[in-house]
């Protein structure tokens, strides 16, 4: 493995760099977006249970608050249901503002690894064959030993530039069509949480 990393010239370290960043980010987002740390099963029938029994303190509040996405959305309605309908979807809104842009965290980086990957393997491939032009300018086709070194570090970032670029580009679509069903679902429970605060039960 080694002597593939070398035979592949300096343009591997990038690679490998995108390879273990990607790696990095991609196990990041498996844990942070597990439907139990964004939108616990549990949450909402605590919730208003708390609410029914008026045990809803403000400790409380910020503990749900910080433990879930979907508290955090859930306390900033709950925090503004005194006010008019507008004025607490617009408190949810801008909480939700913050929830999605922390779920997305990382995202965009993922998806620029997937893009760069295989333009480095790319420019490896160019770099290797103009290594090998120039050496059969140099030396004619009699070195071989020129011409597959060349040959073989194109090959070789080509490689590996869409080794590390395809399973990227598959955590990165599988993580943002994640997000858009957590949104989905947080979007639910507050329009819920909205109707049954200004009279129209859900619940």
């Amino acid at each position: 493995m080694l002597e593939i990393l070398i035979s592949g010239g300096w343009l591997m370290v990038p690679i490998l760099i995108c390879s273990v960043l990607s790696l990095a980010i991609s196990l990041e987002r498996a844990i942070s977006l597990q439907r139990k740390n964004v939108t616990p099963k549990d949450l909402m029938p605590s919730i208003w249970l708390w609410i029914n029994s008026d045990q809803m303190s403000d400790e409380r509040k910020r503990e749900i608050a910080e433990q879930s996405a979907l508290g955090a959305i859930i306390i900033a309605g709950l925090n503004s249901a005194s006010l008019s309908r507008a004025r607490m979807q617009e408190a949810i809104q801008e909480s939700a503002s913050t929830v999605v842009h922390e779920l997305e965290r990382n995202l965009t980086a993922l998806g620029t690894i997937a893009a760069i990957s295989p333009l480095l393997g790319l420019l490896g491939t160019v770099i290797g064959m103009i290594k090998v032009f120039s050496a059969i300018m140099l030396e004619g086709t009699g070195n071989t030993a020129v011409l597959a070194g060349g040959i073989s570090e194109a090959l070789i970032t080509t490689a590996a530039g869409m080794f590390v670029a395809i399973p990227t580009m598959i955590f990165h679509r599988y993580f943002h069509r994640k997000v858009d069903s957590l949104v989905l679902e947080m979007e639910q429970e507050a329009v819920t949480l909205v109707d049954t605060m200004h009279g129209e039960p859900h619940v």
